[in-house]
This record gives C-alpha cells, structure tokens and sequence, in this order.
C-alpha cells in the first residue's frame, strides 16, 4: 500500500494551534519515560527485570525493532487484501467490486464503522458506557466517505499474518512474564487510522469485571499487544496516563472538566517506529485523537490475561455474549495461540518456537481444517 504523504486537509480549526503544541510537548515527555528499547532477557531465558519495572511503573512499554522488515511486508499484503474486501457501505453484502464482502456472513461482532473523523462511542452508553467522554470531532474534507471501517474484530481470521505475530515468541514470553506462564486469551483487532479520516477513541479504562473485587490490583484486567505496521505518531498513536493503571476506576469526566479540555495534562503518546509493539496496560487511562495528520496507523491488536482473572468469572457483554468461562472455554478460545505458533513455525523455520504451558503435550496444527474452524472464533473471546 502507498503511504506516501496523502493530502485529506483536515485540523483542529481554532483550536489547531493548542493541538500541535500539546502533540510536540507530549512526545518530549513519552520520550522522557525510559519505557522503550528492544525485548532482552536475562542469562536464564527471562524477560529482563528492568523492562517489567518500567511496565508496571507506566502502565506501557514499547519494545523496538520486533518485526523485521519481511513480517510487515507479509501484514501490508493481508492489509491489502483487507480493504479490498470491506463492503461498500455498511450493511453490504458485496465489496466496491461486487464480489461477497469481508465478514458479511459472520455472526460475531466484526466490523466497527465511524462518520471520518468522528468518535462513535464518547459521551455514549456504548461499552457499557466506558467513554464518558466525547472527543472533538474535526471536519473531514468535503470528499470523505460517509463512513469508514476503523476497527476490525475477530481480525485472525482474516490476517494469516497477523496469526504469524500472535505466535511471536518473545511476545508471548513477555506475555507470560506479565500474567504468568498460564496466561490466557483476550481478543484482537486491526485498528486503521487512516490520514484525515481515521475516527478517534474516547479517554477509557478497558475491564468491566475486577473493579470492586476485594483481590483487585494494577494488573486485574490484562494488557494489549499493539504491533505497528507503519510506526505511529502523537498525531495518530494511543495515549495513556502514564501511572494510571494503579488508581483503580478513574472519574474521567471531572479530569476533562478539571483540564477544560479533552487534552489531558499528564497524558502521553506511545511513539513507534514500523515493527515495534508496544504493550499497554488495560486498566491505564488512554485514548486517541481523530488523525487529522497524513500518516497512516495501523495496529495489530492482541490481547492476554491471567488466568486467575477469567476462570470462574463472568464476562462479556462488551465483544460477546455474557457467559461464566469455565475450563473448556479457556481451552478453547486458547487453541487459537497453538494454531499461531505452528502457523509462525512454518513461516520462520530459523525462531524456536514458543511452548505454551498449558498446551504442553499437545499438538496443534496450522493446516485448511484449523483455518475453517477460526470462522467466528472471537464468539469466544474472553472479555473480562
């Protein structure tokens, strides 16, 4: 995909100036963090204190130079392919080519649609209503579509890629080192963020289940992979309150009075180049703006648990029906992580491939009759 500079003029109107200075003053503060640098280990095959010490200090990290050059050529062909597919318009079965659309015959929630530059769920009961807050909505050029695709659900299905980073070794060593070696799964997503049209995400705390639980702590709700295909800016990146994730449910209505905008103060912006992925906390305050900026973001999105947060607990309502995850929901939402080791094995013979405890023993193999049974497979997803 082209992503030389675009021209869709869009900005902030009056208010452009303020934005331009708090996006440069935030990526001088995000830099200041000493919360990025490339995944290491110890001598005996751990991830390295000092970058779980300055995880749980932020709420995020952004590990460097994870994807090489080959991986993200592999996502931009399924990218690709992707947007080729999307329906016309929403609801449409068919694509601009009249061909059947992407997950037009899938029972899950999939597709997430946004007015350009807009914000779908601030200020609304959407989510539980966990976007209390709406963001400012600049004014797409006159020739925006009516609507855009910005977030897709269930996104493993579509991106053999994607499947490929879900394996990645040494993220799901760092997953381990966060939630334990018997860590589970969450959902994952593609975000796009498309130059002067890609909407915003409303100021939220991800998790709906741990808040009040007497056993609560700063890693109750998990975290997020977030694989940057084109790299991401202070114009187009997540931002989070560094620290946030400690304080339990925040009141985010009275910071944004507090601020008198929705630019808050303490907030920072995750900067990557392409390849890096950043790990984020879910229970950190973050958000983003509408990209008014001529760069693309596109965001590989994968999320895990511990294990003690999910089993026994009643969940969803936000990506899936609400159900109590027993055991064989555990295990079968967690076949998806030895379909991705296996599918990464055959593509990077050179890696170790990853051993996933709970799988230990077991054999999963990435071949025709795994892929037909990852239709809908985030039916499964285990939102907490």
């Amino acid at each position: 995909m082209d992503t030389t500079i675009i021209d869709r003029t869009a900005d902030y109107g009056a208010e452009e100036a303020a934005m331009q200075a708090y996006l440069k003053e935030g990526e001088r503060r995000a830099f200041a963090l000493g919360n990025r640098g490339p995944i290491r280990f110890t001598a005996d095959g751990k991830v390295h204190p000092d970058i779980l010490d300055a995880y749980w200090r932020c709420g995020f990290y952004v590990f460097e130079g994870v994807l090489a050059p080959e991986e993200l050529a592999d996502i931009e062909r399924d990218l690709k392919d992707i947007l080729d597919r999307l329906p016309a318009e929403r609801g449409s079965p068919v694509d601009a080519k009249g061909r059947p659309a992407l997950a037009a015959d899938c029972k899950a929630p999939t597709l997430l649609w946004s007015k350009p530059l807009g914000d779908p769920f601030g200020g609304t009961s959407l989510a539980m209503g966990r976007h209390p807050v709406k963001m400012f909505e600049p004014q797409p050029a006159a020739d925006a579509p009516k609507e855009i695709v910005y977030l897709i659900l269930g996104s493993l299905q579509f991106s053999e890629a994607a499947l490929r980073v879900y394996g990645h070794p040494r993220l799901l060593a760092v997953a381990a080192a966060v939630n334990g070696e018997d860590f589970v799964p969450f959902n994952e997503a593609l975000f796009i963020k498309e130059p002067g049209r890609g909407a915003s995400v409303a100021w939220h705390q991800d998790g709906v289940t741990h808040w009040d639980s007497p056993d609560w702590d700063q890693g109750s709700h998990g975290f997020n992979f977030m694989a940057q295909l084109y790299g991401c800016t202070a114009a187009n990146g997540v931002w989070v309150v560094p620290g946030s994730h400690k304080l339990g449910r925040a009141d985010i209505k009275a910071m944004v009075a507090a601020a008198g905008t929705e630019r808050l103060p303490d907030a920072v912006p995750i900067i990557c180049k392409p390849g890096d992925v950043a790990i984020t906390n879910r229970q950190t305050v973050h958000g983003s703006f509408a990209n008014t900026s001529r760069d693309w973001r596109v965001t590989v999105n994968f999320g895990f648990h511990r294990r003690r947060s999910v089993l026994g607990v009643k969940g969803g309502g936000i990506h899936n029906a609400a159900a109590v995850y027993d055991d064989d929901r555990i295990r079968q939402r967690a076949r998806v992580i030895g379909y991705a080791i296996d599918a990464r094995r055959r593509r990077f013979p050179g890696e170790i491939p990853y051993v996933y405890a709970p799988q230990a023993g077991e054999t999963y193999r990435w071949d025709e009759t795994a892929k037909a049974g990852m239709k809908d497979y985030n039916l499964l997803d285990l939102s907490i």
